[in-house]
């Protein structure tokens, strides 16, 4: 999971130039091969930093093909050894202590001043296993990641995740203030998602303003595609990123410039578990499913269902053609999130558009109306001032 593995550091490009992702008197993580991370201040960018340990680690495989890392000194040769192979005699013997990924724990005795070998078993206690499947979600962090702790992937999922949320919290005012309706489309790859895009812009630009950030691991194909439209696109490439997040949109929204009372639309990473835990600032997620996908998606990707406020079940056009049950995936989806809203549209022949289009412009209308509010709010307030000033003279 993206929450925890560090993925896309320093590789995202908005228009192919470089995102500066971090801040003065910001902190820098460091995603070491065995999964563990780091971090340590930074404060000035025209000079060089580094950071150093004074220890170094030691990997161990198992039998099940986890890998588990244990950092000590030593001041003599030793190895490490597994079952089946025979003790040598060191001395000063001490502990080590290890947990694994999913939480378990245990320790073995060794020294420092001669060749040593250790043996122990190793049974993954957050993996749990039934009717022939093997669930590695059953932890408190809902995941799995080799050679780090349960507790730490839920701290460093805490980390990335309030600091974009930090991030959200800024567009989502920005664009408050400015009365934009922005939407964050998201779907598996291949679900029709640009395509119904287009038709929508093509409907919709000679009513309102709009613009797009389009987000791909590599290429600007779809951004052209949304300019070919007429309207206004930035690309966002997130390299080995698997969704956009909340910086990324706050650069884009500062290129973009779009005008007040418009609509945005996000078009994430195709992909059906990252962006779910990723707040953007927008005002709603939309979740494209298929009837090319099956209709156990919303059963197998929850999250994605649980966060989103309307799923579009696009390509009906094909129903005749494919084994997809509509009535069950539209169950199953409710199943998840009972107050889904469910739309069926054709990006191709354009069947269920009037219904996405007028749930586009109620959309529009309710965040004027917000932004009306506030600002009617504002001069109540500036008003009462005013009164108790000439009160006082």
């Amino acid at each position: 999971m993206c929450t925890t593995c560090g993925c896309a550091a320093g590789e995202t490009r908005i228009e192919g130039e470089a995102v500066h992702t971090h801040e003065h008197g910001h902190e820098h993580w460091h995603v070491h091969e065995d999964g563990t991370a780091h971090s340590h201040p930074h404060h000035d960018h025209g000079a060089a930093h580094a950071h150093a340990h004074d220890e170094h680690a030691h990997a161990h495989t198992h039998a099940d093909g986890t890998t588990h890392v244990h950092p000590h000194h030593h001041h003599g040769e030793h190895v490490h050894g597994h079952a089946g192979v025979s003790p040598v005699p060191s001395a000063v013997a001490h502990a080590h202590e290890h947990t694994h990924a999913d939480g378990s724990a245990h320790s073995h005795t060794h020294t420092h001043d001669g060749e040593h070998h250790h043996t122990h078993a190793y049974t993954p206690v957050n993996a749990q296993m039934s009717d022939g499947a093997v669930h590695y979600g059953k932890g408190p962090a809902g995941a799995h990641a080799p050679g780090m702790s349960q507790s730490r992937m839920v701290q460093i999922e805490r980390d990335i995740l309030s600091k974009n949320d930090a991030y959200a919290a800024k567009n989502r005012a920005r664009l408050g203030e400015q009365g934009i309706f922005a939407l964050n489309l998201v779907s598996s790859p291949g679900s029709g998602k640009t395509t119904l895009l287009c038709r929508t812009l093509e409907l919709l630009k000679d009513r309102v303003a709009i613009n797009v950030v389009e987000g791909d691991q590599q290429t600007s194909h779809d951004a052209e595609r949304i300019r070919a439209t007429g309207v206004q696109a930035l690309q966002i490439n997130t390299g080995k990123g698997c969704h956009l997040d909340a910086h990324m949109v706050g650069h884009a929204l500062t290129k973009l410039a779009p005008a007040d009372g418009s609509l945005l639309f996000i078009e994430n990473v195709g992909n059906l578990v990252c962006p779910a835990a990723f707040d953007l600032g927008e005002a709603h997620k939309v979740a494209i499913l298929s009837v090319t996908e099956g209709e156990d998606k919303p059963l197998k990707y929850p999250d994605m269902f649980r966060v989103a406020s309307l799923m579009l079940v696009n390509k009906i056009d094909l129903l005749p053609y494919v084994n997809f049950d509509l009535a069950k995936a539209i169950e199953h989806a409710r199943r998840v999130n009972p107050g889904l809203q469910v739309i069926q549209v054709s990006a191709t022949t354009g069947a269920g558009f009037a219904e996405w289009l007028a749930w586009i412009e109620a959309g529009l209308a309710a965040q004027a109306a917000k932004k009306q509010e506030t600002v009617a709010s504002l001069q109540r307030r500036i008003a009462e001032l005013e009164a108790q000033l000439a009160a006082q003279r």
